[in-house]
């Protein structure tokens, strides 16, 4: 887990979007409990989020996918997608049995995605390791939610031969598209977790990806991905 930033340091500034109220208000009053936190605004609705967003200038949005207006998917697109100039760090919370939007809210430019059963410890990590730059990827979810709809995702860029990476590299990439950590990856391969970054981000370089929510995406898009 991330640790809260150190004393003295600027709260993370978070913006909450979900349309449910309780919801909406649960969140609020656990980021607002954080010392190292700051819920700067919160709305119902998509296209306020957006709105919020470009005015409020915060670290991280929270975002619901299915909201009225504008749902969470364009809401992201708009704020982190590729083009954007400033784009948002957008974290995506979901609920897994209704919701089979996720992969395309990663591909809109979401920095990561959390369950909204989560364990209130497990959203204040996502807050703090998206708002540092870093993907909230977690390996259980990425089996379940990636792989549930890993049947719909066509390979549509190219073919595995077209990929930039060595054989060794290719390897990590399908590693991390099933959802393995840097330590199940060392395991794996029987290498250092220092060997496997390394190799990460070689393939983030090489790719031009942000993070490793964009690889899993890059895997998945070109056929990599079991």
């Amino acid at each position: 887990m991330t640790t809260p930033s150190p004393p003295g340091a600027a709260p993370t500034r978070v913006l909450v979007c979900d349309d449910q109220a309780l919801i909406r208000t649960g969140l609020v009053t656990i980021i607002d409990a954080q010392p190292d936190m700051e819920v700067v605004g919160e709305c119902g609705d998509g296209r306020k989020g957006v709105d919020l967003a470009r005015e409020l200038d915060p670290d991280v949005v929270v975002m619901d996918i299915r909201m009225p207006v504008l749902d969470g998917l364009e809401a992201t697109r708009l704020l982190a997608g590729a083009g954007v100039a400033h784009p948002v760090k957008v974290l995506v919370v979901t609920t897994f049995n209704l919701d089979e939007y996720v992969y395309e809210a990663l591909r809109a430019g979401a920095s990561g995605f959390l369950l909204k059963d989560a364990p209130p410890d497990r959203l204040l990590h996502g807050i703090r390791t998206v708002a540092m730059g870093a993907a909230l990827l977690d390996p259980e979810v990425t089996r379940q939610l990636v792989g549930r709809y890993a049947t719909r995702i066509r390979p549509t860029e190219g073919a595995p031969e077209d990929v930039p990476l060595t054989p060794r590299e290719l390897e990590v990439l399908r590693l991390i598209a099933d959802g393995l950590s840097n330590s199940e990856i060392a395991a794996a391969l029987v290498i250092s977790q220092e060997t496997v970054k390394t190799f990460v981000s070689r393939i983030l370089t090489k790719l031009n990806l942000r993070d490793r929510v964009q690889a899993v995406v890059y895997a998945f898009r070109h056929g990599l991905a079991s």
